[in-house]
């Protein structure tokens, strides 16, 4: 029960006829815009990653005797008149 060449022809007929072949062709150049795009920036991504030297390793802290105050800001808090 797949698709044959028939159905597939009568498939890509009804898609021209509905959307027409300019805007067909439209939206073939923008997804490959869009793939060619993503492939340079994944390229890229790894070009800086493999160029960026080594984080150094987090200096720990030695915690005080009392521990920090915590303030906390309710930016959602509104005042009513």
């Amino acid at each position: 029960m797949g698709l044959s060449t028939t159905h597939l022809i009568i498939f890509l007929v009804i898609i021209v006829v509905i959307f027409g072949t300019k805007k067909l062709r439209n939206i073939g150049s923008d997804l490959g815009g869009a793939v060619k795009g993503f492939k340079d920036g994944m390229k890229d991504g790894a070009d800086k990653a493999s160029d960026a030297p080594a984080a150094p390793a987090p200096v720990q802290q030695v915690a005080s005797a009392a521990a920090p105050v915590k303030e906390t800001i309710d930016v959602e808090a509104k005042t009513k008149a």
